[in-house]
């Protein structure tokens, strides 16, 4: 299966603060919030939501196209990713800006205050998904994932135009797009993925109730944190999937990017809404216990040994014989 991963490709910039942001914060003083929080630690890592679910992929065995924009500092990131097997032919460089910057800070409740330079990305509307596909021979699906925003619609009316089937991701980006937006982004997708607050958001956006949502893609997965996921569409009854089991919760960055990842190779090899569901819950549990969306590395018999723990013997059973030894 040919997949093309577009979105956001990024460094990010963690910090740590030893409290709870929720302290801090007084009611009736929001309309006039000025606050300096002296945190632990800076980590560097790679991010982007586009390369935190290409690696991921990578990480499970595909070979994940990665379509974004970045500055001329790409070299040692590329790297980086391609060593991992995530094929960046199709990255577009740009010759003035430089690379996304994502900078973070996260709390011990594990909420977050972060701030995104777009950079390169803004570039990222100018790219064309029809020469991906004539150099891969087609492509099976387009993950359009958060980017610049005139970039995420242009990519979705291409997928329909050319007959690619599609993702729609829209997280962060929301807040950027309006009702007509929304729709031109969703319209016809495979798949809808958002968690519970950005749901509600592209709804109350773009006027649309769950029954009509369901009229304009054929899949809706939602991510509700701590509660799990759960998968709507036409057809099939309501799924429900628990989180993975969690050793210690580090850092949330690139959380979701993981589900995204486990998900969509799952259903590349052949499993089931529920079982993909799974394996993108415990691919995000990796992601979890680690600085950064790309810190982790997934080893055959612990990931089925963790599945097991998680879903049960069955459901390790089913994914085993498509990891790599």
């Amino acid at each position: 299966m040919k997949i093309a991963v577009t979105g956001s490709i990024a460094t990010d910039h963690l910090m740590s603060f030893p409290g709870r942001f929720a302290d801090q914060l007084i009611a009736d003083q929001l309309h006039n919030v000025s606050l300096s929080f002296l945190v632990d630690e800076l980590v560097l890592r790679r991010g982007g939501t586009a390369a935190n679910i290409a690696f991921g992929m990578a990480q499970l065995g595909l070979s994940p196209v990665l379509l974004g924009a970045v500055g001329a500092d790409f070299a040692d990131y590329r790297s980086w990713l391609e060593r991992h097997g995530v094929d960046c032919d199709s990255v577009h460089v740009s010759e003035v800006a430089h690379t996304a910057r994502f900078v973070c800070t996260t709390d011990t409740d594990m909420c977050q205050i972060a701030s995104f330079y777009a950079g390169a990305m803004s570039e990222a509307r100018n790219i064309e998904l029809a020469p991906v596909a004539q150099r891969l021979g087609g492509l099976d699906l387009v993950l359009v994932s958060a980017n610049d925003p005139a970039a995420m619609i242009r990519h979705s009316a291409e997928c329909r135009e050319r007959g690619y089937a599609f993702a729609a991701d829209p997280s962060q980006q929301l807040a950027r797009m309006d009702g007509a937006d929304v729709t031109g982004l969703i319209d016809g997708a495979e798949y809808l993925m958002t968690n519970d607050y950005e749901k509600s958001l592209l709804q109350s956006k773009a006027g649309l109730t769950d029954e009509q949502l369901l009229d304009r893609v054929k899949v809706r997965v939602t991510t509700l944190g701590k509660r799990g996921v759960e998968i709507a569409g036409r057809g099939f009854a309501t799924i429900r999937v628990p989180i993975a089991r969690e050793i210690e919760a580090i850092d949330p960055t690139g959380v979701g990017d993981g589900f995204r990842a486990g998900f969509f190779t799952a259903l590349n090899w052949g499993l089931g809404l529920e079982r993909s569901a799974q394996v993108g819950c415990l691919l995000a549990t990796l992601v979890l216990e680690n600085f950064g969306g790309q810190e982790y590395e997934v080893r055959r018999d612990l990931f089925v040994k963790r599945l097991a723990e998680s879903y049960g013997d069955i459901a390790a059973e089913d994914v085993r014989p498509h990891l790599q030894p």
